[in-house]
């Protein structure tokens, strides 16, 4: 590591972003080959001024064979201590809960998770971030749980929980196969192209390839990664341990994600004390993450705010929250699955409660799994061409012996085939390669019969309208998505169309979890970070006639996103009103049991909690872009960079407020996520038509251009620092984020 002076995170905000990169190995290990040169502390490169105003996109090999491999459903991961190559360890194993590094009992020791001081983390018990300056707000240390399932916690509590289920999850490098497909080299308008001389790719002797492994870094190596079924009333704690120094494979690592390997997890949106909900506002240690080697004990209590039912959520997700590397760790794999059943009336069986579609089957270890209820991650991919410059504003100028070649505006064909991430954009970023459930045009198999749908927007930018079609996939090379719907022949010319609706969608929750009434919709958008839970009957079509066993239907996005600003409408050009891509085939099969009933139009599913839409605002925060300042000036809010150590709003325990989160102009749209509560709008100067379910509760409020909102929320259980930011996740990583904290009467 170079002896210059380490800078402060105020020093890297005035001076700009930290470059990612760069192939590494820590540590050893006996199943560990590969032996590559250090992380690069992120310090160590500053704004260098490279490729400003040009950020070019690679166009990734076109994908000649969609369709053929199936969409991989999710299974509930099973708790347990892990081994470093990933197994799950038997009761009896001798080395259940070593770790590498702990400063509170020493390193490579057992470490059982538990409440005990400091048994929270790698770092162990140390002040909590602002308790030194404002020891009357009462923030609890960092490294403790401040309340555990059981026994008196932070504020007198005991919620009388019983201990957690344990898991133990590792991050990985790892390979990833986006398709199976041949793909063919093209060129930004489609045409065939020869493949760069060096790129790595397998030679299928038709002028096709085949595509190398992706790398990624993934929870316990996969994309997505592993879905916890959790349940309210049984508490889970997950072990997140950093394995990303360990490359067993050799995979090339590229230029992008945490420069010095770092991770820092969120439960997106838990109710979760700051010590697990992984923020940087209260994970200030290593720039706000957790290096090689070191660990967190996040402890989802699975209990909803105020104890109250209506509160409950249905469908969270887990990924990567390292400051300023976001968009980097979660575009390079890092994503997991949280669906949140209740016992009550949504337990996953569809026998009992509100009858949602699903077959719920016990694992006896505290999990279970349920047939007919399947998540959907969408995700959008670029794969490198091998002959776009790696070039942005935050390239290094300079060759460095740790990474593989001078960065600013060079070309790497050795990384063909692999995601391209523009190192570390800045303006927008949008793939032209949409995926489902880490899988490039999968194949879903159903019954004729009801199922339940969860939809995630796990894209760093993109935004997605879906809805269920027929139509005949024709090849589009060059554009995004690569596919649409074939119309009718016009001057000897095949034009496309958005096919034939199929399927109407009932949708029954969005992120903040089961809504008041269903709301029968054609179509539904998807937002980063935005979940939406629909139910659709294979039955019956949208005109009500039955759907016989073989039908194909195609889940489709039909909205068109050029650049990562904000979705094409018809004043922008290259508007295509045909637009529509076929993301995954449904192949409608037999008949299958069906005890799930479709709620009606006027059936309350979940009261919304009690709201003051006439309560006083008490705080803006605004969302702006500032075109003349450049680097990490350029994305605001309140036109105030991010600072972790100095909170925009300091509520207190026990109360509500209503929030102002604005939308400053300039032409893009924000997804806006605010951490530790759902929160409900109740106030939209759009038209309500554009967001019909508002009636829930949500965590991230969709502004359009230039739109004002009003948001009613409360702060209830925990105490300490948490974090609001723009989901866009290049927005995030450039600033446009607040810390806030929830301080002590």
């Amino acid at each position: 590591m170079s002896d210059k002076k380490k800078l402060s995170r105020r020093d890297l905000l005035k001076y700009g972003g930290a470059a990612s990169g760069a192939t590494a190995l820590l540590g050893k290990k006996a199943w560990a080959v590969c032996t590559d040169t250090q992380p690069i502390d992120p310090m160590e490169y500053m704004f260098s001024g490279c490729g400003v105003g040009s950020e070019p996109l690679a166009t990734s090999p076109f994908i000649t064979q969609p369709f053929i491999d199936p969409m991989p459903v999710p299974q509930s991961l099973r708790p347990g201590w892990r081994r470093p190559d990933g197994t799950l360890a038997p009761a009896g194993d001798p080395d259940r809960w070593r770790v590498r590094k702990s400063v509170q009992f020493g390193d490579n020791t057992i470490v059982e998770p538990g409440p005990a001081p400091g048994q929270q983390d790698a770092l162990g018990d140390r002040p909590g971030n602002n308790a030194l300056a404002h020891p009357e707000w009462g923030i609890p240390n960092a490294g403790t749980h401040q309340l555990w399932s059981s026994g008196p916690g932070v504020m007198g509590q005991d919620l009388g929980l019983p201990d957690p289920l344990l898991f133990h999850v590792r991050l990985q490098v790892a390979g990833h196969d986006f398709t199976s497909s041949p793909v063919r080299p093209i060129d930004s308008s489609g045409q065939p192209v020869t493949l760069p001389p060096g790129a790595p790719a397998t030679p299928l002797g038709d002028g096709t390839y085949q595509l190398p492994p992706s790398t990624i870094y993934g929870f316990n190596g996969t994309f997505p990664g592993p879905m916890i079924n959790a349940e309210y009333g049984r508490p889970v704690l997950v072990r997140f341990e950093n394995d990303l120094d360990y490359n067993p494979a050799c995979l090339p690592r590229g230029d992008f994600g945490a420069p010095d390997w770092a991770f820092l997890t969120h439960l997106h949106n838990g109710h979760t004390a700051p010590e697990s909900d992984g923020n940087p506002s209260h994970m200030v240690d290593h720039e706000g993450g957790y290096l090689p080697g070191e660990w967190s004990d996040n402890l989802y209590l699975n209990y909803p705010a105020g104890n109250d039912s209506r509160e409950k959520q249905s469908f969270m997700w887990f990924h990567d929250h390292r400051m300023h590397h976001t968009g980097a760790n979660v575009y390079k794999g890092l994503v997991g699955l949280y669906p949140i059943y209740d016992p009550e009336l949504d337990n996953g069986d569809e026998t009992q409660g509100l009858r949602l579609p699903g077959v719920r089957t016990d694992n006896g270890d505290g999990t279970f799994d349920v047939a007919y209820d399947i998540p959907m991650a969408l995700y959008d991919v670029r794969l490198n061409d091998g002959v776009t410059a790696h070039q942005d504003q935050h390239v290094p100028t300079s060759p460095d012996p740790r990474l593989p070649g001078e960065l600013c505006g060079a070309t790497h064909p050795e990384w063909w085939g692999q995601p391209f991430y523009k190192h570390y954009p800045n303006h927008g970023f949008v793939g032209d390669i949409f995926t489902v459930n880490g899988k490039a045009f999968p194949v879903l198999r159903v019954k004729r019969r009801k199922y339940r749908f969860r939809f995630l927007g796990a894209s760093v930018a993109r935004q997605y309208e879906l809805s269920f079609r027929t139509g005949t996939p024709t090849a589009y090379p060059g554009m995004q998505g690569q596919y649409n719907f074939a119309g009718p022949l016009q001057n000897g010319t095949i034009q496309r169309n958005r096919g034939q609706l199929m399927f109407p969608m009932y949708q029954i929750a969005s992120e903040g979890g089961l809504l008041p009434k269903m709301i029968k919709r054609n179509s539904i958008q998807i937002w980063p970070a935005k979940r939406r839970e629909v139910v659709v009957d294979f039955t019956t079509d949208v005109t009500g006639a039955p759907v016989p066993s073989g039908t194909v239907v195609y889940l489709t996005n039909t909205l068109q996103m050029l650049d990562g600003r904000k979705a094409t409408d018809n004043q922008e050009p290259g508007f295509d009103p045909r637009y529509a891509v076929p993301m995954v085939k449904i192949i409608i099969e037999d008949d299958a049991p069906d005890a799930s009933l479709l709620p009606t139009r006027n059936q309350v599913l979940r009261e919304a909690p009690p709201v003051d839409r006439n309560a006083t605002k008490v705080r803006d925060f605004t969302l702006t872009r500032s075109g003349t300042a450049g680097g990490e000036h350029e994305w605001l809010i309140n036109n105030l960079h991010y600072d972790p150590l100095m909170p925009m709003a300091t509520p207190v325990w026990g109360t509500a407020e209503a929030w102002g989160v604005n939308n400053g102009g300039g032409g893009w749209t924000h997804p806006m996520h605010i951490h530790q509560e759902e929160h409900q709008v109740i106030y939209r100067s759009s038209p309500a038509s554009l967001h019909p379910d508002d009636t829930g509760k949500e965590d991230v409020v969709a502004l359009e251009p230039s739109e004002q909102t009003i948001i009613y929320r409360r702060f209830r259980t925990f105490l300490g620092n948490y974090v609001g930011h723009c989901h866009q996740l290049l927005h995030e990583d450039h600033s446009m984020m607040f810390g806030w904290l929830i301080r002590k009467p």
